[in-house]
């Protein structure tokens, strides 16, 4: 059986490095993408600024303590969308299998392909290829595993590269502080601190009954990511997936006033679908079926997203560019599709946080009451 090999490549400080690309003044200043109020949130930061002590998540608050002169920037979700779906777009050209982890991270899975070229110079030249096209900066790192792999990206960040070689698993992992391992938080640690564990190395060496008896199962897992031991597979991307309703009227329909409530139900109960599934939609598609059963769809990029009204608000769109007024509809549907699992990422920017606070109370009231407990005014049919 052949043995492993997975490539991790992240775009460093993809955010931050889109904006610079955008606009080259901001290169090699501290800067962050965010809300500019205290009860934002960094969403973004660039090298410049990590030296601050700054990092994603923090509040925008004391970002600015840390660092007076910061630039802060809201961030532009259209052209994070645009340049996500270029890199996927040459990764897929290339890959043999590959999995998009985040809108900016994604693995490849390698096994067996030494029979037909070298994967580490395959890899190298798939990374400047990306470079070439996006002109993005993006670190990759190679191993047995997909958590060599990403430790190894990690390690080697801003705009590098690094192969962990096959047995070399444990030199490379020993000296690291054990927070380097993935899913180690600030508890976690402070946890290994207190058993005297620090580096990666003392969690290997560490009594795995001990971690168990401390840890639980996490202990036992912990102490198998320390020897370097993950089974994590490489889940190839679909690009498929997607989330649709259509609705085949018992007659058919020209009263405008009821397609649109109708064309608002259905997206709204979309959007809804996509947050219970923490996905995002990077396309909307809206279908129209005239009486003599000509279909005709229209569908449309968007910046990702999974609220109701950024949904509506293209659906709407599409329908307009479709709808044949005055004439008779037989069937109306909605699809949502090019779904992505980033939904963290993409919205802790200032005006997101407070809708997302909205939605997660519809949400709330929707698992409790039914799907259509509540509903926005143009989707009530009288």
């Amino acid at each position: 059986m052949a043995r492993r090999l997975i490539a991790h490549f992240d775009l460093d400080a993809f955010f931050v490095s889109v904006e610079c690309l955008l606009q080259p003044a901001l290169q090699g200043i501290p800067l962050v993408v965010g809300g500019d109020s205290d009860r934002s949130v960094v969403a973004a930061c660039s090298y410049e600024a990590r030296k601050f002590g700054i990092h994603s998540a923090m509040p925008m608050k004391k970002a600015k303590s840390l660092c007076p002169g910061l630039t802060i920037i809201p961030g532009t979700r259209n052209a994070y969308s645009h340049y996500s779906r270029l890199v996927t777009e040459i990764i897929a050209a290339d890959a043999p299998v590959f999995e998009k982890a985040s809108i900016d991270e994604f693995y490849i899975d390698l096994t067996g392909m030494d029979r037909f070229f070298q994967p580490f110079e395959w890899t190298i030249a798939l990374r400047q290829k990306i470079i070439n096209k996006t002109g993005l900066p993006i670190s990759f790192g190679m191993g047995t595993n997909k958590m060599i792999a990403k430790i190894a990206t990690d390690a080697v960040k801003p705009n590098g590269y690094l192969f962990v070689q096959p047995g070399e698993e444990n030199q490379f992992l020993d000296p690291m502080q054990a927070s380097k391992i993935p899913g180690v938080g600030e508890q976690t640690f402070r946890q290994l601190l207190q058993l005297g564990i620090e580096t990666i190395y003392e969690l290997r060496t560490a009594n795995p009954e001990l971690l168990r008896k401390y840890l639980g199962k996490w202990g036992t897992e912990l102490w198998q990511k320390a020897n370097g031991i993950h089974n994590g597979v490489v889940a190839p991307y679909q690009e498929a997936k997607s989330v649709s309703t259509e609705n085949t009227f018992e007659q058919d329909q020209r009263d405008l006033e009821f397609l649109m409530a109708e064309l608002t139900r259905m997206t709204e109960r979309i959007g809804y679908e996509l947050r219970q599934d923490n996905q995002m939609a990077g396309c909307v598609t809206v279908k129209i079926r005239y009486p003599d059963f000509e279909t005709t769809s229209r569908q449309a990029s968007i910046p990702y997203t999974f609220y109701d009204d950024e949904l509506l608000t293209q659906a709407r769109l599409l329908f307009g560019q479709l709808y044949r007024k005055g004439e008779p509809v037989r069937l109306l549907g909605v699809r949502a599709s090019e779904l992505t699992g980033d939904a963290l990422q993409t919205h802790l920017f200032e005006d997101r946080n407070r809708k997302s606070d909205l939605y997660r109370a519809i949400d709330d009231v929707k698992n409790k009451f039914g799907k259509s407990a509540i509903q926005k005014a143009g989707g009530r049919k009288s």
